[in-house]
């Protein structure tokens, strides 16, 4: 509790003087005005967190926390919950999705056990951080302790503290669980006050109830839990999972150390809303990557306040979505560095 305390305390707004600098620059660079569009804003933004007119974001990694849920005991899913084992194990080697892009974008993929059932080898290039075996049942009663809920927010904000001392300048936040569309859908629920039936989605593929039945899971999970909607880590611990309480972490953690956060798709979105109710200025770090297909993913990014950069039709979590947007954000970096502004080519407008 103390580091999250700490860490919370840590997180300042944007410095709005540099930022101004960098929009004076932005606004006289050699093109039409407002001619980059989003571009210009994520400079502007970059400038702002690293308090640097010319911001160094080359070294990126992509945080990906592993984790299961009891709540697959209801046949929400289609798929065996051993693939959370399987494909964290697939991470170190290159062998994901998010991992075929990262090479694109030069990110290194950090893959994290927060709570995957079974025990990884030591061996296997994953750092372990097991809080437990996978979520409880949350229709049975909360998913985690509060204390649990916390820890998961910990050890994101430890990770991001880690990755600071190797100079890292650019974060991405993936996810892997079956399951954790069912607990974010639910989660969504609460903080958006609506009902589970207009957002929730297939995720990785539902189970033989279809949607009908996950849905039914989510409301009754809701209703024996009752978190507290003002209350995030109330919501977390009750209806929430170990990977999504990691990534709200790893969020709080880069704006604590003044490092951009591009957060992924449907899941990293509401784990951007769980850390921006812990501390809203921490949202003032986030840049999101895409619209995720997923049902839920316009009323989240509605409920955050941020716009996705993309629209590709991608679902696929890990992290994905965020290594891809990582080249647009190292592009507005390199505007504000090397283009010149009319001045100092001589010319007058």
């Amino acid at each position: 509790m103390k580091l999250l305390e700490n860490t919370i305390d840590r997180i300042e707004s944007l410095d709005e003087e540099m930022m101004s600098k960098a929009r004076e620059r932005v606004d006289n660079l050699v093109k039409p005005s407002k001619s980059l569009g989003k571009l210009e804003d994520i400079a502007v933004q970059l400038v702002g967190i690293t308090r640097k007119i010319n911001p160094v974001i080359d070294k990126k990694a992509v945080i990906v926390m592993a984790a299961d849920h009891g709540v697959y005991e209801e046949g929400i899913s289609s798929n065996p919950q051993e693939v959370t084992f399987a494909q964290t194990l697939l991470f170190p080697k290159g062998l994901t999705g998010v991992c075929a892009i990262g090479k694109v974008s030069g990110a290194n993929i950090v893959a994290i056990d927060i709570g995957v059932k079974g025990e990884i080898p030591d061996d296997a290039g994953v750092i372990k951080r097991k809080i437990k075996h996978g979520t409880d049942n949350m229709t049975k009663g909360p998913a985690m302790t509060r204390e649990e809920a916390i820890q998961s927010l910990e050890v994101g904000i430890e990770i991001v503290n880690q990755e600071t001392k190797k100079g890292i300048h650019l974060l991405g936040t993936g996810e892997m669980g079956i399951g954790n569309t069912t607990a974010s859908t639910a989660i969504l629920s609460v903080l958006g006050n609506c009902d589970p039936l207009e957002i929730t989605g297939r995720g990785a593929g539902v189970g033989r109830g279809g949607i009908e039945h996950k849905v039914e899971v989510i409301r009754r999970a809701i209703s024996i839990n009752k978190p507290n909607p003002a209350d995030a880590i109330d919501v977390l611990a009750k209806i929430g999972g170990l990977e999504i309480g990691g990534m709200a972490g790893v969020m709080l953690g880069a704006a604590a150390n003044r490092i951009p956060v591009v957060v992924d798709g449907y899941i990293s979105t509401v784990a951007a809303i769980i850390a921006a109710s812990i501390e809203p200025k921490a949202k003032e770090y986030f840049i999101v990557s895409h619209a995720s297909a997923e049902p839920g993913a316009r009323m989240a990014s509605d409920l955050l306040g941020i716009e996705p950069m993309l629209n590709m039709g991608m679902c696929l979590g890990e992290g994905s979505g965020a290594a891809l947007a990582f080249p647009i954000v190292e592009a507005a970096g390199s505007v504000i560095k090397h283009m010149a502004t009319f001045d100092e080519v001589g010319l007058t407008i």
